[in-house]
């Protein structure tokens, strides 16, 4: 895993999706911050925020007969909503972590569907750089439910989950300072979710090209 930029400012920049000046945004950011002066332990409050508190969009979905779940992208229209696929999720807890100046990075990885090891989608999750251990940490603010329990751990990453090889799974070796934009424009132009995942592919092999 390496930085895209050597420079840190480059993760700490305001966009239209990681938009942290958003008025929801400030005023949850200066909620979690109550009472809490160490940086690491409101990282960690801004992380289980994001894990337990936004739903996973896909997960309401498990719970309904019929979903056109809308589908959210920018970090302001997560926490409005209240939910996100991994994407999304991952744009607002790096808009809440830039808000703080921690610099927030994008991670993805080629994964194995559950239903059959042979199809593969993307996930996307976050770095987050520790300014006082002078290190690079992988978060995954999916949300955990039955086989996933991704946790805040600085020494022993554990994410949501961990790559198998064997299976063709790849992590993707760049932390970027910015989503990617094909993942970002199927997020943007998809109606629901069924759309949404009709198209996931194409994010898959933007970032993973063989």
């Amino acid at each position: 895993m390496h930085a895209e930029s050597e420079n840190l400012q480059d993760y700490l920049k305001k966009s239209e999706i990681i938009n942290y000046d958003h008025k929801l945004i400030v005023e949850k950011c200066l909620e979690l911050q109550q009472s809490t002066e160490d940086e690491i332990i409101l990282i960690k409050k801004i992380y289980e925020f994001v894990r337990d508190e936004i739903h996973h969009s896909g997960d309401i979905c498990a719970q309904e007969v019929t979903c056109v779940q809308e589908v959210t992208c920018s970090a302001s229209e997560v926490l409005e909503a209240g939910h996100g696929i991994c994407c999304a999720k991952a744009h607002l807890f790096a808009a809440m972590l830039r808000y703080f100046g921690v610099p927030a990075g994008f991670c993805y990885q080629k994964l194995s569907s559950s239903r059959d090891v042979n199809i593969k989608f993307l996930h996307g999750l976050n770095a987050v750089y520790l300014k006082d251990l002078d290190k690079w940490i992988r978060l995954d603010a999916r949300g955990n439910k039955l086989g996933r329990d991704a946790q805040f751990s600085i020494y022993e990453e554990k994410i949501s989950k961990p790559v198998n090889k064997e299976l063709g799974e790849e992590d993707h070796p760049v932390i970027f300072t910015e989503p990617n934009q094909t993942v970002v424009e199927i997020l943007k132009n998809s109606k629901d979710l069924r759309e949404l995942w009709a198209q996931w592919d194409l994010g898959l092999r933007d970032l993973f090209r063989d």
